[in-house]
């Protein structure tokens, strides 16, 4: 096999690459796989809500509590104001989690830094569209949905898993900029000196 086609990464081999993800013991691994669990989970509660939204299912089943109805809830005018029914964009926002997490090394804080930020970034911006949605059943709708509950919930949790990868995402950005600066203001210094 060509070299330049089993490389991936920052020079790490498809085999490095494997041992890191399946074998690694860091926080910020167990972290990532915490979120590709939440992930699945939450595609799953969101699966159950597509099947209905989209008509092929024609009921989901609730807790035995007159403030539950999913049905009521998943077929309501917001649920479908975007022009798709939303349980399908939240199942596949879920499941790009998936390969974000499992994106790089062990080390991708200092060799892919964008990728934690975006992840971040990305679950930040859905823990607030779950928050949103979650006023708007009790708010609205006036009763509430056991899957949307979960994949809220799966939403925020992977928010906060994202947090610590981040930041030190962030300040290694941060790090690298400053050495650039230096770098370069030293070398404008020796230039300025000759």
């Amino acid at each position: 096999m060509d070299q330049t086609l089993s490389r991936s990464g920052e020079g790490r081999s498809p085999r490095q690459l494997r041992r890191e993800l399946q074998q690694g013991e860091t926080d910020d691994l167990w972290r990532r796989r915490a979120i590709i669990g939440l992930s699945l989970v939450g595609m799953t509660a969101m699966a159950a809500v597509s099947l209905l939204q989209t008509g092929v299912i024609q009921h989901l089943p609730d807790p035995p509590l007159e403030s539950f109805d999913s049905d009521k809830v998943n077929s309501s005018d917001t649920a479908y104001a975007l022009g798709v029914p939303d349980g399908t964009l939240s199942l596949a926002s879920l499941a790009a989690n998936v390969p974000l997490a499992a994106f790089g090394g062990s080390d991708r804080v200092r060799e892919q830094p964008w990728v934690p930020l975006a992840a971040a970034g990305k679950a930040a911006v859905e823990a607030a569209v779950a928050g949103w949605y979650f006023y708007q059943m009790p708010a609205k709708e006036k009763k509430w949905c056991g899957y949307c509950i979960v994949g809220a919930l799966c939403n925020f949790g992977i928010f906060a898993l994202t947090l610590p990868e981040a930041k030190k995402a962030f300040a290694s950005l941060s790090r690298n900029e400053e050495v650039r600066q230096t770098g370069t203001g030293q070398r404008q210094k020796s230039i300025v000196r000759r």
